[in-house]
């Protein structure tokens, strides 16, 4: 591609770099100059213009993106993806559904270095989508490219970016009380804003006394594909009433604790073949923490290890909580 400054009667199918007022109309950047605009832009004044010229190996910057964003979603009803249309050399990606993102770094790495024109920016691996939700932008920056860096740049580039859809569609939340009021729905209703944005129901109220057994009673009766159990007292070791309660049942406790802020006091495990998980206290808000990390990949159907967890740690301070007794400061701060 050429760019730089041509005498205005030359210009005419030259891409105009700067957005430009004419004598009648303003000519924007971009635009493939017609003897129509350099008529009006010559009756402002004009007698030199900064203009693109692409050279017959280079694509448009619009048909370059296209070009991209057909390479990275091949099949985009497979990978839960809609592509937008083009404009001002930028395509952008959709969610259809909702679901979890999941990206392949080493792909998108490998189309960013090929032509510093050509740019993939993207939400976080992981990432919640929600139907119509921004998933990528695909932007090339110059007003052309050559066609042989839009090749480099696709080839292995396919099923780069896709949204994981759910494949639980209902769940259980069992809430322990440590008297005999009936606890205030908070939590609940934060849990069921959660499962809805994905898709899945929650069965009727269940209250249980905070004991060992009424609790136990409740996970092996629970009805959903997935238990949640939000205590009234804070699970604070593995073998607490809540963790020791899904033992009791026949089920098996496989971490208690997570390197995230807030929801250190999560607990995951199985009972039969659901999973169940011990919710922090801070799920009784619709607030982000570590418990949406777990919640969203399970309800996907990734499997959560314990190791996936400790990996959780690295960006797994959220937020700041200025009440918190002990505030993340020096002690000469």
């Amino acid at each position: 591609m050429r760019f730089g400054p041509v005498p205005l009667k030359d210009a005419e199918g030259a891409i105009l770099a700067h957005s430009l007022q004419g004598a009648s109309r303003k000519v924007a950047k971009g635009t493939v100059l017609t003897a129509e605009d350099l008529d009006d832009l010559g009756a402002a004044g004009y007698t030199e213009l900064t203009v693109a010229r692409l050279d017959p190996a280079d694509l448009h910057e619009d048909a370059a993106a296209e070009a991209l964003a057909h390479a990275l979603v091949a099949d985009p009803s497979a990978q839960g993806v809609r592509i937008s249309g083009s404009g001002t050399g930028r395509v952008n990606l959709y969610a259809t559904g909702a679901g979890l993102v999941r990206l392949d770094r080493d792909k998108l790495e490998a189309v960013n270095a090929v032509d510093p024109m050509i740019t993939v920016a993207t939400v976080p691996d992981y990432h919640r989508a929600d139907a119509g939700g921004m998933l990528a932008t695909i932007k090339i920056i110059s007003y052309g490219v050559s066609a042989d860096a839009i090749r480099r740049a696709s080839e292995g580039a396919a099923d780069a970016i896709r949204v994981l859809p759910p494949v639980l569609s209902s769940a259980t939340l069992i809430e322990t009380t440590v008297s005999e009021d009936t606890p205030p729905d908070k939590g609940r209703a934060a849990m069921a804003g959660r499962l809805h944005r994905m898709g899945l129901s929650l069965s009727a109220r269940v209250l249980v006394p905070h004991q060992q057994d009424a609790l136990a009673e409740a996970i092996a009766q629970a009805p959903g594909q997935l238990v949640l159990i939000l205590t009234g007292s804070a699970t604070s070791d593995t073998h607490d009433v809540a963790p020791e309660a899904l033992r009791a049942a026949g089920g098996t406790v496989t971490r208690f604790g997570m390197p995230v802020d807030p929801g250190n006091l999560l607990f995951l495990g199985k009972h039969q073949d659901r999973v169940v998980i011990g919710l922090p206290g801070c799920a009784r808000s619709p607030a982000l923490n570590g418990a949406d990390w777990v919640l969203e990949r399970v309800i996907c159907g990734l499997p959560v290890r314990s190791a996936d967890i400790a990996a959780m740690g690295v960006g797994g301070l959220l937020k700041e909580i200025p009440t918190r007794p002990m505030p993340r400061r020096d002690a000469e701060g």
